[in-house]
């Protein structure tokens, strides 16, 4: 089958405004690194999503799921296949203490929509710039708080197109893993459960956070958020910065200044450098500390 036969066939669920050829991934990537997709897909509904997911498996047509591009570096050479992007399917809804989001609804909107209607438990999420698709998949986590501890189920589409409602339980959410990690299950939608909270107190903690955030982060330069995972008693961080590689790299990626576990697109570097920045502070950190670190970020597509 040939590209503009998949599109053809595309046409049938998803409108001719939501499908482009040879589409540049760095516009939806953090990093805004990468090259194109052979065909990008975005799809408005959960059933449309879903239509995109069967075909793929049917055909078997390499099938890549892209949330909001925060935990991912897109290879230079682009994604074969079929790029399918979420960021359409963002309803939000609340009723009492219980929050319903969709894939694409960002993790941020829906901490902030959650505050606004005095519920505690989403504040830890306030500045996370994932989706809640990339957030179940990876059971993200900041400053004490992850998706385990509010989460009550999750829809998801199998490989195959079967689409699946898990509990908390069946959802086997553990540091940045989960089940839909492990069997490269879609996400549909979430639901939380939250509590009833002091909205001055809330308020008082989504600041807190967002100071320490802006104050530590550098969210001045594209990046992928916190590179790797923190090593069985280590953090991250304070290797890379006690290696001495703060302001390092390769191209025009470095390690930031500012936060040691972040690797910036400081002056338009390619995906290339992004990764020899990252294999080279694994390098220099096994060396010095013989401490293997592990991405948390994912690297996806073909060199170019």
């Amino acid at each position: 089958m040939t590209i503009e036969q998949w599109v053809n066939d595309l046409l049938q669920w998803i409108p001719s405004t939501n499908v482009k050829i040879n589409e540049s991934l760095k516009k939806y990537t953090m990093t805004k690194l990468g090259g194109n997709a052979d065909v990008f897909v975005m799809p408005e509904t959960e059933q449309q999503a879903v239509a995109v997911i069967r075909y793929a498996h049917q055909n078997r047509i390499p099938l890549l799921m892209l949330g909001n591009g925060s935990n991912m570096v897109v290879r230079d050479g682009g994604v074969r296949g079929i790029v399918i992007h979420f960021a359409l399917l963002n309803e939000i809804r609340i009723e009492g203490t219980t929050v319903f989001a969709q894939s694409g609804a960002l993790l941020k909107e829906v901490s902030k929509q959650s505050a606004e209607d005095s519920l505690t438990g989403f504040e830890f999420a306030c500045g996370i710039p994932g989706s809640i698709g990339g957030a179940m998949a990876m059971n993200a986590g900041a400053y004490g708080g992850e998706i385990k501890d509010i989460v009550t189920s999750c829809t998801v589409v199998t490989v195959e197109g079967e689409v699946l409602v898990l509990s908390n339980e069946q959802l086997e959410l553990s540091y940045r893993k989960s089940i839909i990690a492990k069997k490269g299950y879609f996400v549909l939608s979430a639901t939380f459960e939250l509590v009833k909270g002091e909205q001055q107190q809330i308020d008082a903690k989504v600041a807190d956070l967002t100071y320490q955030r802006e104050s530590k982060q550098p969210l001045e330069y594209p990046s992928a958020g916190s590179v790797f995972k923190r090593p069985p008693g280590y953090f991250a961080g304070k290797l890379i910065q006690d290696s001495e590689l703060q302001g390092k790299g390769v191209g025009g990626a470095e390690v930031s200044t500012k936060h040691a576990g972040f690797i910036i697109n400081k002056n338009n570097a390619t995906a290339k450098d992004y990764i020899e920045t990252i294999q080279m502070v694994q390098r220099v950190v096994k060396e010095k500390f013989d401490v293997d670190l592990e991405m948390e970020v994912k690297i996806v597509g073909e060199e170019a």
